[in-house]
């Protein structure tokens, strides 16, 4: 049976390469995003991807992914939680109104946990081994004071992750943590864009992220693990 996989984020940067990487290995791919046109602009550089627009910082959008997730793909796979923003001010420089902030939480923190919820059920229900990927950062263990609520939000997501793998150590799911260092993606907005090459960072992480190691770095991240 061909691999199904569900990849959040998908339209750019870490969660584009991923797909990229699934599609070339056969498998049925599906991304999400927020904006059509980038996943229109995904679809034309990768033949055969599937998309939907969805907003993954609400509920409701949780809600309705899953849905979809169960109505076009019930034999989930790989479900790689990658979608991401960046916000880059400093705690003591930061006027902007709370919506802002409790946004840049609800799309790294509380996503991954609530569409994790959601589709375990369905990466169980078929009985084959599956995987959950959560995408942290290095961020998640030394300071970013650049960036304290993506880091804060990340590092919650590690300590969430651990917890997830011993809850789900003796079923079929199998949960890796994918934890980049600073990769060039649009992450942290126009003109932000450092870090390790994104080929070279999807091409090293990709054989890894099959479930047989808990948790994934590159370069300098591979000391935290």
């Amino acid at each position: 049976m061909t691999t199904q996989v569900l990849v959040t984020g998908g339209s750019t940067g870490i969660g584009f390469g991923l797909a990229a990487r699934h599609l070339a290995a056969g498998h049925r791919v599906l991304i999400t995003g927020r904006r059509a046109d980038r996943l229109d602009a995904a679809a034309a550089l990768l033949p055969g991807v599937e998309t939907v627009v969805n907003d993954i910082a609400t509920p409701s959008g949780r809600s309705l992914l899953a849905d979809h997730v169960r109505a076009v793909m019930p034999d989930l796979d790989v479900l790689v939680n990658n979608a991401g923003i960046q916000r880059r001010v400093g705690i003591t420089e930061d006027q902007a109104p709370w919506d802002e902030v409790q946004h840049e939480i609800d799309v790294l923190l509380a996503a991954p946990i609530h569409l994790g919820r959601l589709l375990v059920p369905v990466l169980l229900a078929h009985g084959r081994p599956s995987t959950l990927i959560n995408v942290t950062s290095g961020g998640a263990f030394v300071p970013q004071p650049f960036a304290p609520v993506y880091s804060a939000s990340k590092a919650a997501l590690h300590s969430y992750t651990v917890n997830l793998r011993k809850a789900l150590a003796d079923t079929t799911v199998r949960v890796v943590e994918l934890i980049p260092p600073a990769v060039a993606t649009e992450l942290a907005g126009p003109g932000q864009s450092h870090g390790a090459g994104l080929d070279e960072f999807c091409d090293t992480v990709f054989p890894q992220l099959d479930g047989s190691r808990p948790e994934v770095g590159f370069g300098p991240t591979l000391q935290l693990i």
